[in-house]
């Protein structure tokens, strides 16, 4: 209580704002840091987590400023470099997006946050083999987490090494049986192997146990994809046609897969990639 009626300090205003970011409302949060910092002007974590919003509202210019002055305060806050990285990123500016996240592992080497963004980056860079390294940088670094061995799991299927990703795949969910995207890229990698029943296994188990999943597009398609390769046509065709009335997108797809090549031609398949 203030002199004259209710009164907030700084930290006030940053653990509201807090609590707007884990409800998804960032606008509402930056409004509440901006008036802390009103009071504050070198608040780090007022402006550390005004960045963060103004990175979620696609407002990367915004945001580099402020991880900018917090790095002015203190150098050695690699949270600060990783997330000005991700601005970068965001914006276009890869490469140096890269020197940035390096900063970030240079001030703090077991910041492992750093580590597996770089890699994600490298990936959509089209240099795998360095991806690699560095999200099994942040594997050693944070055991744990799923996020740096599904990711790796993605780039080792991209590269063809359908065995190992496979590998990550399953590990992922076996640690945590309620991330499906894994469970759902252990059955794509399964049917990149010719393991199609057991694939279909796992497409079936998604759609029946997860009413979300009962209809996407994705999961109807790699069932369908399994199904033409097991010569069970009918079947094949019909998800096949469920899923393009789903996503448009999947007629291409379609098009482009050698599993229904032998379909070509024929009016069922002509018929659905109409």
């Amino acid at each position: 209580m203030g002199l004259f009626g209710n009164s907030k300090n700084p930290e006030d205003y940053v653990y509201e704002g807090l609590a707007m970011l884990q409800q998804n409302k960032p606008k509402a949060a930056v409004n509440l840091f901006k008036k802390a910092l009103k009071s504050d002007s070198k608040n780090t974590s007022a402006l550390y987590n005004q960045g963060l919003a103004l990175n979620q509202m696609r407002k990367y210019q915004d945001a580099i400023t402020c991880f900018d002055k917090v790095i002015d305060i203190d150098p050695n806050d690699a949270p600060s470099y990783n997330n000005r990285a991700i601005a970068l990123a965001e914006l276009g500016d890869t490469d140096e997006a890269l020197e940035w996240y390096d900063k970030s592992i240079k001030v703090d080497p077991k910041y492992a946050a750093a580590h597996y963004n770089k890699g994600v980056l490298l990936d959509k860079k089209l240099r795998p083999d360095e991806a690699l390294k560095c999200l099994d940088e942040a594997i050693k670094l944070e055991p744990k987490k799923d996020n740096p061995r599904f990711y790796k799991g993605i780039v080792l299927g991209k590269m063809k090494k359908h065995e190992e990703s496979l590998n990550c795949f399953q590990n992922v969910h076996r640690h945590n049986r309620q991330h499906l995207d894994a469970y759902f890229q252990t059955g794509v990698q399964l049917a990149e192997l010719d393991r199609h029943e057991q694939a279909v296994k796992v497409f079936d188990t998604i759609m029946e146990k997860h009413e979300k999943f009962r209809n996407n597009a994705n999961v109807i398609y790699a069932k369908s994809r399994s199904k033409a390769a097991l010569d069970q046509t009918g079947e094949a065709l019909e998800l096949l046609r469920i899923a393009t009335k789903q996503s448009k997108g999947i007629k291409e797809w379609a098009l482009k897969e050698k599993v229904f090549e032998k379909f070509f031609g024929t009016p069922e398949f002509e018929d659905i990639i109409k």
